[in-house]
């Protein structure tokens, strides 16, 4: 059954990535039955994006690559530290220079620009996008580094394809996130829903350079598992989470994180 994606990881990160974008393309499409969503909406969308996102690092990302530091003779916890700590490092220098807005906000960040202000938009959840689709990548790379046919490669399959549906579940919610307030705003529904899916094209283009990193270098794959879970913890900490509290009813925002980190362990747990 997981032959094909073992014989070709880039061509499963590809895959992979396409389905995360074209639900995020789905929830853009929210724009056309609705021009306005409450804030308890909102606010519970972004909190599942952070509990999806956080699982994820840790369950499809950071424990893998700690056992596979140790399976490789490293120095696990220095592996680990490393690569989350480059991570988040990576994605602070992207925002520090990368012209973009925040959405809950509209404070503009990275150098000084005069784009329009859609474009800073979809800056600002391209930057969002890229270690989503990294991991993804990553994720189906690793496993075609592993044995083939042996239990760890069909369980890292696994995690790979939970990390892509999980990945993809609060995309959905992310795309409605930007083009209903675009909407609302003033913005044909037509162009709303441009900018919210056009924000998920990054993914497959990272989703392919992560596999194609973690086949051809399989010794740094420890630091690349937790370098993509410690950009994706940066994106977190720095957007979703502080944008989800700043509306009104942010219990509703703390419920969506619990939920979204259960559905993203479970996924993970059963099918990895």
């Amino acid at each position: 059954m997981f032959d094909w994606i073992y014989a070709n990881p880039i061509l499963a990160g590809l895959l992979g990535t396409l389905f995360t974008w074209s639900i995020t393309a789905l929830g853009a499409s929210l724009v056309f039955p609705f021009k306005n969503v409450s804030k308890k909406i909102f606010n519970m969308m972004l909190g599942f994006s952070a509990g999806v996102m956080i699982a994820a690092s840790f369950w499809s990302l950071l424990n893998p690559g700690i056992q596979l530091a140790e399976d490789l003779g490293m120095n696990p916890w220095l592996q680990a530290s490393l690569g989350f700590l480059s991570g988040g490092l990576f994605i602070l220098l992207i925002d520090k220079f990368l012209p973009h807005m925040h959405l809950m906000t509209k404070h503009k960040e990275g150098v000084k620009t005069s784009w329009h202000r859609s474009i800073l938009l979809v800056l600002a959840i391209t930057l969002h996008n890229i270690p989503e689709g990294l991991a993804v990548g990553v994720a189906f790379g690793y496993a075609a580094t592993l044995a083939e046919g042996s239990i760890e490669a069909t369980a890292a399959i696994g995690g790979a394809i939970a990390l892509a549906i999980g990945i993809g579940l609060q995309n959905f919610p992310e795309g409605a996130a930007v083009s209903i307030p675009l909407r609302r705003e003033g913005m044909s529904r037509k162009k709303a829903f441009s900018i919210g899916q056009f924000s998920g094209m990054v993914e497959p283009i990272a989703g392919v350079l992560g596999a194609l990193l973690a086949i051809s270098m399989r010794n740094i794959l420890p630091f690349s598992l937790s370098f993509a879970a410690g950009a994706m913890i940066y994106v977190v900490i720095e957007e979703l989470i502080p944008e989800s509290q700043m509306l009104e009813n942010t219990k509703i925002a703390t419920i969506g994180a619990m939920v979204g980190f259960t559905i993203m362990m479970v996924l993970d747990v059963a099918l990895g």
